[in-house]
């Protein structure tokens, strides 16, 4: 039985919530797949930890998204009918786990920058999205925190773990510009105070990421090329195999409950 993707008003609010939903569900699907692999148990723990933090970010923000659309879509639609064009999440956490290393910089990259970005949207004029970011700042802070010390760990580690971080940070450092990036439906949330700008974050997120990198005894690239298009729906060919996965109960029994 074949099951049709929902369609999505995509008004600048509903497009921007949606964007920072799929961005908390893709994360933290991908640290889903370390259950049961991390290195260690305590390791294994915390990474399911912060997948769910991220999935419990998802659904408040799918839940908004849908209010605000006020049709009949909800958070399991917005999560499991829609096909890889209409997600909208960040290049960069879609990108495969690797090893631990580079799950370790995928997670540090984005998660300085959530913390950061959380905070600001804390004051925004949308009382909903404060209420939600308000929430979310507390779980990125301990994001940041549990990150940081990994890179530090393994860049100032052996010959092998400063090899593979230092390897992950030169290829992971290309999709990290997409986040500080706003088109026109955006930058008209951030004029009417519900969203913030993001470019206002990268000297406090640069100053963070190259203290901690620094310390690592690792270097950040000198390259300023950046890649783009998960925001506008144009992403990488891991996104459809990891969606095939994330939906394939959705997309083979639809509708089914428990």
């Amino acid at each position: 039985m074949t099951v049709a993707n929902i369609s999505v008003s995509e008004t600048p609010l509903v497009l921007y919530t949606l964007r920072r939903a799929d961005d908390a569900l893709i994360l933290g699907h991908r640290l889903s797949e370390w259950c049961g692999h991390a290195p260690m148990l305590e390791e294994d723990m915390a990474l399911a930890n912060m997948g769910l933090d991220l999935l419990g970010q998802a659904r408040e923000l799918y839940s908004y998204a849908a209010k605000v659309e006020g049709r009949d879509n909800d958070e399991d639609k917005f999560a499991y009918l829609r096909d890889v064009r209409q997600y909208r999440n960040l290049l960069l956490l879609e990108q495969p786990n690797g090893d631990f290393a580079r799950t370790m910089v995928r997670q540090f990259f984005y998660a300085t920058f959530a913390d950061l970005y959380w905070r600001a949207m804390m004051r925004s004029s949308d009382l909903t999205l404060a209420a939600i970011a308000a929430k979310s700042e507390k779980e990125s802070a301990y994001h940041v925190r549990h990150s940081s010390e990994w890179i530090v760990r393994l860049g100032d580690g052996t010959e092998e773990s400063h090899r593979r971080t230092q390897s992950a940070i030169d290829e992971l450092w290309a999709f990290t510009g997409e986040m500080f990036a706003v088109d026109d439906s955006e930058r008209g949330l951030i004029d009417a105070r519900i969203a913030v700008d993001p470019a206002a974050l990268h000297p406090q997120w640069l100053k963070t990421v190259s203290s901690v990198v620094s310390e690592a005894t690792l270097a950040l690239p000198k390259s300023d090329w950046m890649q783009q298009g998960g925001r506008s729906g144009r992403h990488s060919e891991h996104l459809g195999h990891l969606l095939s996965e994330l939906q394939s109960m959705q997309r083979t029994f639809p509708g089914a409950t428990w």
